[in-house]
């Protein structure tokens, strides 16, 4: 093709002659178009900043780009442009996609930039400076747009920002002021730390100085990409004072990076010099901080300097301290934050409200539960699945059934909520605690049905209900259907095994039971597992083994406090005096505890049982610390001379 250029009105409105290669003679000429009317001339300056009117053709592309589909965006321009007799200047390209109804169409916009960018190609360029910039400014709105993705959508965004990076390198643009604090913002973002540096340099080759802007730009970058040293020397290296947002962002930096002492100190730093004090979004940074550790003391400590200080409280500072009370268990400290929230207009959403109802719920307050989602069903928010799990769990707490299982119901057909694992285990659970076992099977049979798999707590929760109705064997077929559908069994699930076991007398199976768990499934057990372990074999006179299995776990790190103690209690209570002094007898005689505290265990047992008479003998009585002498050898007082 052969383009001719030529300027031919006032307006400096120019004609390209377009030649067909075919035919040597002139098919039509097309009028280059810029963003404004009226210019008195195309430089940068004047295009950019001065201009006396929009151009009309300008909302009528802009409106092309938005209503038409991707596959056939390319298409209708050319159609347009070729009715129109049009064609885009680079000052059109670039203005274009700095519209803000472009930016959450960042797809749209790089395809129309591809498309414009061959019809820059064609062009005679007159002011390579002036082109420049403009290709400049639309690389710049790209990387913003893409960069303004949602972060639930950005899929590929980095790749094509570096990919953008890269053709302006390749292009060898000269960074402005203004272009190089946008593409570091937009890099920062999405934490592109070495396109980052790279604008950086150039600002450097071209002579820019660093504005406190491009310092704090460059930090967030850092931040964002996980390099909170490098932002932290950047912090400390600035030539202008640093500002609240440097300050800002580097306690962010801090708290994501677990460092919080060090949020902590700069944030004390700021109060104290009091050049620049803390802001909002100070506070909200350590306060995430704080209740990510589950330090809901210091984001009441928090709150209340705020409100001391009159700043105005962020909505996401009220559902930080009220979802921190309500799982400290003061829903009532929760809901009074609640109401001042309501006092300063602000309105609060679903997960609010589920963390009141449920506090409440596990605080055994139906009413006041029941009471608050009642209160958000008035406000207009629609409860989710979460809020209808944590309901039903509070109808189940209550034995309120029926209930449970309407709201259940609802939730299956007409609700907007779905169905989970979570409501299931409820009524699961609710069901086995009323006895009603064969309803609870059905409502855990039926969850493949509705495309739903059984969790482990699902599972352990049916085992327990099993076992405790004395249903050892079904309660062993759950646990290999457990493991044949994929879901691990955890140690809670061999404890409550362990236990059916040994209350239906198969003690055999239950030591094998626990060296699977511990050898084949290299499950660590837990201090309440050996409790339940130790307490069968005791019952079944098997001290030996338990005084074994407590003298294996010691190396795995498991130190079960007052384990013989404990023992001791167990079979004082069943009456078994002779076999705790037996016990007692061969933990001293094996030095597995010191003889003086195995004696005040047993007077404590003994005393426990309501065995006095043997508590007190024992008391005025040498055994455990005294000698009796046979000849030349001394031997220590054993437990069970008691019973001589």
């Amino acid at each position: 093709m052969v383009w001719i250029c030529h300027l031919f009105s006032p307006k400096l409105k120019s004609r390209i002659i377009f030649c067909s290669p075919h035919s040597r003679s002139c098919l039509s000429t097309l009028e280059l178009i810029y963003p404004s009317t009226g210019l008195s001339n195309l430089s940068s300056s004047s295009s950019l900043h001065s201009p006396s009117s929009p151009s009309p053709w300008f909302s009528q592309i802009l409106n092309l780009i938005l209503q038409s589909k991707s596959e056939s965006l390319e298409s209708k321009l050319d159609s347009y442009c070729r009715i129109h007799l049009l064609r885009l200047s680079p000052a059109f390209t670039s203005c274009l996609l700095r519209s803000p109804s472009l930016h959450s169409h960042p797809d749209r916009c790089l395809q129309f930039f591809r498309w414009s960018s061959q019809q820059h190609q064609c062009l005679k360029i007159e002011n390579q400076e002036d082109y420049n910039y403009h290709t400049l400014e639309s690389y710049v709105s790209l990387v913003h747009a893409f960069s303004s993705v949602p972060s639930d959508k950005k899929n590929n965004v980095a790749c094509v920002i570096k990919q953008l990076v890269c053709e302006m390198r390749s292009l060898g643009l000269s960074l402005t002021s203004s272009a190089s604090v946008k593409l570091m913002k937009g890099l920062g973002i999405v934490g592109l730390v070495e396109e980052l540096l790279w604008v950086w340099r150039q600002m450097k080759c071209a002579g820019l100085q660093p504005s406190l802007v491009h310092y704090n730009c460059l930090m967030d970058g850092l931040v964002n990409s996980g390099f909170v040293h490098s932002a932290e020397k950047v912090f400390y290296s600035m030539h202008e004072k640093p500002d609240i947002l440097s300050h800002n962002i580097l306690i962010k930096g801090y708290c994501n990076s677990r460092q919080t002492a060090k949020a902590v100190g700069l944030f004390k730093g700021m109060q104290k010099r009091a050049e620049v004090l803390p802001d909002e979004v100070t506070y909200l940074f350590l306060m995430q901080s704080y209740h990510v550790d589950h330090l809901y003391h210091d984001c009441v400590y928090l709150y209340q300097e705020m409100e001391e200080r009159g700043l105005e409280i962020p909505p996401d500072v009220h559902g930080l301290l009220i979802t921190g009370l309500c799982e400290q268990g003061k829903p009532f400290e929760g809901l009074k934050v609640f109401e001042e929230m309501l006092k300063r207009g602000c309105q609060p959403n679903v997960l609010i409200y589920t963390a009141l109802i449920d506090s409440f719920t596990k605080s055994g307050l139906e009413d006041q539960a029941m009471s608050l989602f009642e209160r958000m069903k008035n406000d207009g928010l629609t409860p989710d699945e979460v809020i209808y799990s944590a309901v039903i769990n509070c109808l189940c707490n209550f034995g309120k059934l029926d209930e449970a299982m309407e709201y259940f119901r609802f939730c299956e057909k007409d609700g907007d909520a779905i169905i989970n694992v979570v409501m299931y285990a409820s009524l699961i659970n609710a069901f086995g605690k009323a006895g009603l076992v064969e309803q609870a099977q059905k409502l855990f049979g039926e969850m493949p049905d509705k495309g739903l798999l059984p969790d482990s707590y699902c599972y352990n929760t049916l085992i327990d209900i099993l076992v405790k109705e004395g249903r050892v064997n079904e309660a062993l077929d759950q646990a290999k259907r457990m493991e044949k559908d994929g879901v691990d069994p955890t140690v809670y699930t061999y404890t409550m095994l362990i236990h059916g076991l040994f209350t239906n007398h198969r003690n055999e199976e239950a030591i094998k039971l626990w060296y699977y768990m511990v050898n084949e499934k290299g499950i660590m057990p837990t201090n309440a597992a050996f409790r339940v372990l130790s307490r069968g074999l005791c019952l079944s006179g098997k001290f030996n083994i338990a005084c074994k299995v407590l003298d294996e776990i010691a190396p795995m790190g498991l130190v079960v406090e007052n384990a013989h103690e404990e023992m001791f209690n167990v079979l004082c209570k069943s009456g078994r005096f002779k076999q705790a002094c037996k016990l007692a007898d061969e933990i001293v005689g094996k030095g597995r505890e010191i003889p003086g505290r195995v004696r005040t265990a047993m007077i404590n047992a003994f005393r426990k049982a309501g065995n006095a008479d043997l508590a007190i003998k024992l008391m005025h009585s040498k055994i455990g610390i005294g000698y009796e002498r046979f000849g030349s050898i001394k031997r220590r007082v054993k437990f069970l001379t008691l019973f001589d």
